[in-house]
C-alpha cells in the first residue's frame, strides 16, 4: 500500500507541481483514496477521504482543491434545498482556500468567475439578486480582467447589466458601456485564441504531426473562439432594441460636448452608430472628424471614409480605405479590419475588392473560415452573368461549392455551415443528364467574368 501511495503522490507531484509541506502518513493514505475515487468517478465515496485530508492537511497538495472542486459541484448537482446551499457555500469557501494556498492557481479573476457562475446558476435557492450577481462579476472585471475568460461569465455580466438597467437600478449608457467593455475582452481573448491557433495550422501545413498535446490545445483554441462567437452574437440579441437609433443618436447628442476630446468614449460611440446604420445622421459625422483629430488611427480613416461614401466620394473612400489598412500593424486587427472592408465592398457589389480583401484576411487569421463562405456566396450571385451559356453559367455553382466547402477545412466548427452552403449550391449545377447531353463529364471549364479560375465537371 505505501509503495502505492508513494507512486500516485509522485504521478500527482510530476503532473501539476505539488509540495509537501506536511507530510503525514494519514494524510498521504487519504489523498490517495481520493485521487482514486476521483479518477473513477466516484464522488460520493471521495466525498469522506477527501474532507479528511482537507481539515487534517489543507496545503498538503493542490490536488486537494482541484478534485474538491469535482467532488463538491457533483454533491451540488445531486443535492436540494438546504443541503444544497451547504454544499455552495462550502464551494465558495474551497476557491478561497485554493486562492490562499495556490495563488498561481487560483487567480482572483478565475476564482471570482467561478463564484458568480455558482451563484449565477442557483440565484433562486441562494435569495441571491440580479445586484449580488453583477457585482462579483465586477468585481472579477476591475480587480483581475486578464484572468477574466469565463464565455458563459461575460455572457451573464452583461445579461445582469441589462436586466438591472430595465430594472431602473442602471442608465442606459451603462449598458453601452459594458456592452463594449465585453466585446472587447472577448475579441482581446479571441485574438490569443487565434494567434496560438494559426501556429499550430502552420506547423500542420508545414507538414509537421501535432504532438497529442498540441492537438488538445488545438481543439480547446477552436472551441473557445467557437463559444466566444457564438456569445458575441447572443449580447447583440439581448441589446436588442436597447441599442437603436432612437436611443443613440439623442443620448450621443448629449453626451458629445462632455466627451469630445476623449478617445475611447468617441470609438465606442462611432463604432456603434456605424454597426447600428444611423450614418445618415449629421452627429455621425461629428463623432467621426472628433475621433481622427483626437486619435488618428487605422479605425479612424476607415470611419472617414464611409462618410466620404456617403458623400459619393468613391475615389477619395477608397484612398482612406488604403490609408486605414496600412496603417494597422497588429496581423489579427488587420485580418478583422481586412474583412469589415471586404463586407462593404461585398455589400455594394464590388466583389473583385471584395475577394481581395477577403483573401487578405484569409492570409492574416488562417484559422478563420468565414471569407471563404463569403467569398463562395459572391461566386453564387455572379452565375447568370458568368458563362456564355446556360450550362457554363450554372458550372459556377460547382465552383463556390468547392470555396464553400474550404471554410470547414480551415475551421472544423464551420464544417456543417460549410456542407450545407456547399449542397445548396451544387443542386443550382448542371444535373448528370445536362453533363450527359453536353457530353464533357471530366473535362475542366474555364469561369468567366470577374471569377476567373476554372472547375472540372464530375464524371458520370
Amino acid at each position: 500500500m505505501k509503495t502505492k501511495i508513494t507512486l500516485i503522490l509522485a504521478a500527482l507531484f510530476m503532473a501539476t507541481n505539488f509540495g509537501f509541506a506536511q507530510q503525514d502518513e494519514e494524510c498521504m493514505l487519504n489523498l490517495t483514496m481520493m485521487n482514486d475515487y476521483v479518477k473513477s468517478k466516484k464522488y460520493d465515496q471521495a466525498y469522506e477521504p477527501w474532507m479528511a485530508v482537507r481539515n487534517k492537511c489543507p496545503k498538503f497538495n493542490a490536488a486537494i482543491y482541484q478534485y474538491g472542486e469535482k467532488i463538491l459541484n457533483h454533491k451540488i448537482d445531486n443535492a436540494s434545498g438546504a443541503e444544497k446551499v451547504a454544499f455552495i457555500e462550502d464551494y465558495m469557501v474551497l476557491l478561497e482556500k485554493g486562492r490562499e494556498y495556490y495563488a498561481s492557481r487560483y487567480p482572483l479573476g478565475e476564482v471570482l468567475e467561478k463564484q458568480g457562475v455558482m451563484i449565477y446558476d442557483n440565484q433562486k435557492e441562494l435569495g441571491k439578486s440580479d445586484m449580488d450577481v453583477y457585482n462579483v462579476f465586477d468585481r472579477a472585471y476591475k480587480e483581475d480582467l486578464e484572468n477574466f475568460k469565463s464565455t458563459k461569465a461575460l455572457y451573464v455580466y452583461f445579461t445582469k447589466t441589462v436586466d438591472l438597467f430595465k430594472a431602473k437600478k442602471f442608465e442606459l449608457q451603462k449598458v453601452f458601456d459594458k456592452y463594449d467593455d465585453v466585446n472587447e475582452q472577448l475579441e482581446n481573448l479571441n485574438e490569443k485564441y487565434a494567434k496560438s491557433l494559426n501556429e499550430l495550422i502552420k506547423k500542420e501545413e508545414g507538414g509537421a504531426t501535432l504532438a497529442k498535446k498540441e492537438a488538445r490545445y488545438k481543439k480547446y483554441y477552436q472551441d473557445k473562439l467557437e463559444a466566444n462567437e457564438k456569445i458575441a452574437g447572443s449580447l447583440d440579441s439581448y441589446i436588442g432594441e436597447l441599442a437603436n437609433c432612437e436611443n443613440l443618436i439623442p443620448l450621443y447628442k448629449k453626451d458629445f460636448p462632455t466627451y469630445k476630446n476623449d478617445a475611447t468614449w468617441l470609438k465606442r460611440a462611432v463604432s456603434r452608430m456605424y454597426n447600428k446604420d444611423c450614418t445618415d445622421d449629421p452627429l455621425y459625422i461629428d463623432l467621426v472628424k472628433a475621433f481622427d483629430q483626437v486619435d488618428p488611427s487605422a479605425e479612424t480613416k476607415y470611419f472617414v471614409s464611409t462618410i466620404l461614401r456617403k458623400q459619393g466620394k468613391d475615389r477619395e473612400a477608397d484612398d482612406y480605405i488604403k490609408q486605414s489598412y496600412d496603417l494597422q500593424t497588429d496581423p489579427f486587427k488587420k485580418a478583422r479590419l481586412a474583412k469589415k472592408i471586404a463586407n462593404d465592398f461585398k455589400k455594394r457589389g464590388s466583389y473583385g475588392s471584395a475577394r481581395t480583401y477577403y483573401r487578405e484576411s484569409l492570409k492574416l487569421n488562417p484559422s478563420d473560415g468565414t471569407p471563404h463562405l463569403q467569398i463562395a456566396s459572391m461566386y453564387a450571385k455572379s452565375a447568370n452573368n458568368c458563362g456564355a451559356d446556360n450550362f457554363s453559367k450554372r458550372a459556377v455553382f460547382w465552383y463556390a461549392a468547392q470555396e464553400a466547402l474550404k471554410a470547414g477545412q480551415v475551421d472544423p466548427n464551420l464544417k456543417g455551415a460549410a456542407n450545407q452552403a456547399a449542397n445548396s449550391y451544387r443542386a443550382n449545377a448542371p444535373t448528370k443528364s445536362e453533363i450527359f447531353s453536353k457530353g464533357n463529364a471530366g473535362e475542366t471549364i474555364s469561369i468567366g467574368c470577374w471569377i476567373g479560375g476554372s472547375v472540372k465537371v464530375p464524371s458520370l
